[in-house]
């Protein structure tokens, strides 16, 4: 874990309520996909955990959703500087994948896809990409996806866009070896039933410190309690008590 001053390079509309900000600053602390920041926002007391949707030699992007004061406020800024604590959380185990991985992303669950894609591609893995909104309106990246040459399936509960429903719908017709996922609990709770391998779930859960030190965020599993923004915010499907 460090902490360091990034400057706000870009900080973009990418739906009505989600956005896009990249930061400059040191990033040699995020060595997986997966990890997290925690953004310290003026006036606020808790920092906002937010996690990475992409990564370069000196800058971070992330997505993040407007659903509060703090992440408003964060919304409304085109410059200046953050203070941030960067490489928080485990990541995914990209040496689980086997040859051909489904990457399943849910709303604001599906930033931290984009660099575990890129990742694997780097390792010769093309995953399959299925990214789950509640309508068109709210789809973001799918282009980006795309442009890593993969496979992406978009549903809609609505209807309005792709495949019609949920992502386990999506994951019916697709054949892995493995998964990783990142979404609301819900959501990772119906993948955990329908998956047909092992697998990685990405928890979002509200936190204190973001670094293991008040236990704000812990959790049973079954090799015993785990704070998600320690031991997690990944666990791996066979260790999660459901």
């Amino acid at each position: 874990m460090k902490q360091g001053l990034f400057e706000i390079t870009n900080n973009v509309a990418l739906t009505k309520d989600v956005m896009k900000m990249t930061l400059k600053g040191d990033v040699s602390a995020i060595t997986n996909a997966g990890q997290f920041i925690n953004i310290k926002i003026d006036g606020l007391f808790l920092r906002r955990p937010i996690s990475v949707y992409d990564l370069d030699k000196d800058t971070v992007t992330i997505i993040y959703k407007i659903v509060g004061k703090g992440t408003e406020q964060l919304s409304k800024m085109k410059d200046g500087k953050l203070d941030i604590l960067t490489g928080l959380g485990n990541g995914y185990d990209l040496s689980l994948s086997g040859e051909k991985p489904v990457l399943i992303g849910g709303g604001v669950g599906v930033p931290p896809m984009y660099l575990l894609a890129k990742r694997l591609i780097e390792k010769g893995v093309y995953p399959t990409v299925i990214l789950g909104f509640n309508t068109k309106e709210e789809i973001f990246c799918e282009k980006e996806f795309k442009e890593l040459g993969l496979d992406v399936l978009v549903t809609t509960v609505d209807g309005s866009y792709g495949v019609k429903g949920f992502v386990t719908d999506a994951l019916k017709n697709v054949e892995y070896s493995y998964f990783y996922t990142c979404g609301p609990e819900p959501m990772l709770k119906a993948v955990y039933s329908a998956s047909s391998t092992q697998g990685e779930m990405s928890f979002e859960e509200r936190m204190g410190c973001g670094f293991g030190a008040c236990m704000g965020c812990s959790c049973k599993t079954l090799t015993g309690n785990k704070r998600i923004c320690k031991e997690g915010p990944v666990m791996k499907k066979e260790e999660i008590l459901w």
